[in-house]
């Protein structure tokens, strides 16, 4: 079932895996080391990390929605997928430089703008390359390399943070490399799609298209957002990490724990929902986040935080990829590009309240608080979810 569903992936899909992979490195290498530089060089609190990285992702996704308008317009992905890299590329450069907190708020904002511009036209671009009965593996590797890239990416910082020493700022210039080489295996080797409507801008979209966007698209959409109401930003791994006495240099593991099993469980759960199990993997998905938290609140040393971080790994593998691909299974060609920035803004807005809450409770009552709070609320999602599971729409196409 893996081999086929492997070879049912365009090549277009694969090269696109590779250039989530190159930056994800890139970007994981500055995220497994920025909480930590905040708050011991920059005097940053944990509320703050968490309002700024709230601010950063939500950014990111609203800028999706624009982004993924104009590429339904012009029916060019290409063009803004190569200016959204090019963007977290430049970005990475301000990170070394940065004198104080403000900076690294620009340079994460820039970031971010850079992921929302690339984020919704790469979606949409994937959709339209990969065979309807395909996407659930399309999405699954893709997602899956992109997470081989969230591997690297911390154990880069590892490295670097030991061979320069603990120095934060050389570090971070390790992390332009890979952001370079994404940027130009784009312009050598992504196409766009040929098809008849490549190429031809749409006059506009108006109010009675994005109707078209109907209620299954609308149930995906509300599943994603219970979903990200109910875990935060990762940064908040890293710190619990630290708070449980792993040293400083150690804790970018934490990171390629969660990473290695999203890796792994990534791709083959594509494949099972190509093949009618979604609801099952969104509920595995779920028992996963509870799991995770519970095991980050009770944590008391190293043991404890690496094995919270690998549920929230499942949690990820279990769910990201597939929501993707319901997203592309329910939307009208026309109008991926669309759909994926709506989808994106919704899931940005979750996830900064998520974040500043989690970042408040934590320096308001201390992190066991925090994460016992995300278990509470996935087990409400649970029970939702558990109430609608037959509107959970199945993974076919509508073109």
């Amino acid at each position: 079932m893996l081999i086929d569903g492997w070879r049912r992936v365009p090549r277009g899909v694969v090269v696109l895996g590779f250039v989530s992979l190159l930056m994800d490195a890139s970007s994981e290498l500055v995220h497994a080391l920025l909480p930590l530089f905040m708050v011991s060089a920059l005097g940053a609190s944990t509320l703050v990390v968490g309002v700024i990285e709230g601010i950063a992702e939500a950014t990111a996704m609203i800028v999706k929605v624009f982004s993924g308008v104009l590429s339904d317009l012009t029916r060019r992905r290409k063009p803004l997928v190569l200016l959204g890299y090019a963007l977290g590329a430049l970005s990475k450069l301000a990170f070394p430089l940065a004198p104080s907190l403000g900076w690294i708020v620009g340079a994460r904002v820039v970031d971010r703008v850079g992921k929302g511009i690339r984020g919704a036209p790469r979606d949409a671009l994937i959709a339209d390359l990969t065979p309807a009965d395909a996407r659930g593996a399309g999405f699954g590797l893709r997602q899956a390399l992109d997470t081989v890239g969230a591997i690297a990416g911390p154990l880069l910082a590892l490295g670097a943070m030991a061979w320069f020493a603990g120095d934060f700022r050389a570090a971070f210039w390790i992390a332009v490399i890979p952001a370079a080489l994404c940027v130009l295996l784009i312009v050598l080797g992504v196409e766009e799609p040929s098809h008849a409507e490549a190429g031809k801008p749409a006059a506009r979209i108006t109010l009675a298209d994005v109707r078209r966007l109907d209620r299954r698209f609308a149930i995906v959409t509300g599943i994603a957002v219970l979903l990200t109401l109910a875990r935060f930003s990762e940064a908040f791994l890293v710190l619990r990490a630290q708070g449980v006495g792993m040293p400083l240099v150690s804790v970018p593991w934490v990171m390629v724990a969660m990473t290695v099993v999203y890796a792994v469980v990534a791709f083959p759960a594509g494949v099972l929902a190509d093949h009618g199990q979604a609801p099952r993997l969104i509920a595995a998905g779920l028992a996963a986040l509870v799991a995770a938290d519970l095991v980050l609140a009770q944590a008391a040393g190293a043991s404890g935080a690496l094995a919270g971080a690998m549920l929230w790994g499942l949690h990820l593998a279990l769910t990201q990829g597939l929501l993707s691909a319901l997203v592309a299974a329910v939307a009208p060609a026309a109008l991926r590009g669309t759909a994926f920035g709506v989808f994106n803004l919704a899931c940005g807005v979750a996830l900064f309240v998520a974040s500043a809450l989690a970042g408040l409770l934590w320096d308001a009552v201390g992190p066991r608080a925090t994460f016992y709070a995300g278990a509470a609320f996935t087990l409400l999602a649970m029970a939702g979810l558990w109430r609608r599971r037959r509107d959970i729409p199945a993974l076919s196409s509508r073109d």
